[in-house]
């Protein structure tokens, strides 16, 4: 039974991550500022996840408590602060390249975990740090040969940056909910989602096409609805160290994507530093040491 249930689990994460790795094709395809296109995120998402945690039973007033809304409102605000910035980025640095320097998040929860709960960085996770600084440096170096917003590469990958700090900021939030479904908390996510993104829409430069429409749609339904219920479901049945290594299928399908989608070709500095990135997220998020742990002497 509990095979049956990781190997489940392990095709929901499957499957989340690769809905996950086709974001940045709807969102640049779609022709939508960031804000319009995550303000529509939010609306056809939040429809989704509130039939979601209708059919779950989950509109209960005993699950409902003023910590449990601020906090989630909070943490709402950094991730629909880190969808702007992330979606930004995209037209300015690439999809694969701004992907591949958000993958930076492991390294900003780590810090602030050090900050908030005052919890030990290792010494194998300083020297992780060390070499995604340097596929950070070597990422900078070159601008993509392909590019939406010619001229601003830096700028996008300063967005990217900015969206690790606030899915970071997120996380380190969502973490004191515990016992609250997280379904639940995706949607007061996007429900204020669309309050604070409302004032920002272009209404007078919405969608031209059908086409374009159905992006924003599939994006909201499917890429954030669907993805949050099939990745959160994975996340209860899998080991930590599964999930981890799973979500590292979302950046490698959202760089072949970004090639064949966009026809991104990446200079071999940028692949070196993409791949030191996602190495070294990975040794964080799997615990690979790469410093030996001193040895307590016995006594």
């Amino acid at each position: 039974m509990a095979s049956n249930e990781i190997r489940r689990g392990a095709a929901e994460m499957t499957m989340a991550m690769l809905m996950s790795g086709t974001i940045g094709w709807l969102v640049v395809s779609s022709q939508q500022s960031p804000f319009n296109v995550v303000f529509f995120r939010c609306i056809f998402g939040g429809a989704t996840l509130a039939l979601v945690c209708a059919l779950l039973g989950l509109f209960q007033r005993k699950l409902f408590s003023w910590k449990m809304l601020g906090l989630a409102l909070l943490g709402g605000a950094a991730i629909v602060i880190n969808w702007v910035l992330l979606f930004a980025a995209y037209s300015r640095a690439s999809i694969s390249m701004a992907t591949a320097v958000y993958n930076t998040q492991p390294f900003m929860l780590v810090a602030l975990g050090a900050l908030v709960f005052r919890e030990r960085i290792s010494a194998s996770t300083v020297a992780w740090l060390v070499i995604a600084f340097v596929g950070l440096v070597f990422v900078v170096k070159v601008e993509p040969a392909v590019l939406a917003v010619p001229g601003q590469y830096l700028v996008g990958v300063a967005y990217a940056v900015g969206a690790a700090a606030m899915y970071a900021v997120s996380s380190i939030i969502t973490k004191r909910l515990k016992g609250t479904p997280p379904h639940l908390i995706a949607l007061i996510q996007v429900s204020l989602g669309v309050l604070m993104l409302a004032p920002f829409v272009r209404f007078d430069a919405l969608p031209a096409t059908g086409v374009q429409w159905l992006e924003l749609v599939v994006l909201g339904i499917v890429n954030t609805g669907l993805m949050y219920v099939l990745l959160y479901g994975a996340i209860q049945k899998l080991p930590t160290s599964m999930t981890g290594a799973l979500s590292f299928i979302y950046p490698v399908v959202a760089i072949i994507v970004d090639r064949v989608a966009f026809g991104q070709t990446l200079a071999w500095i940028q692949v070196l530093g993409a791949v030191l990135i996602l190495v070294a997220a990975a040794g964080v998020n799997l615990g690979w040491r790469i410093v030996p742990q001193k040895r307590l002497s016995s006594t």
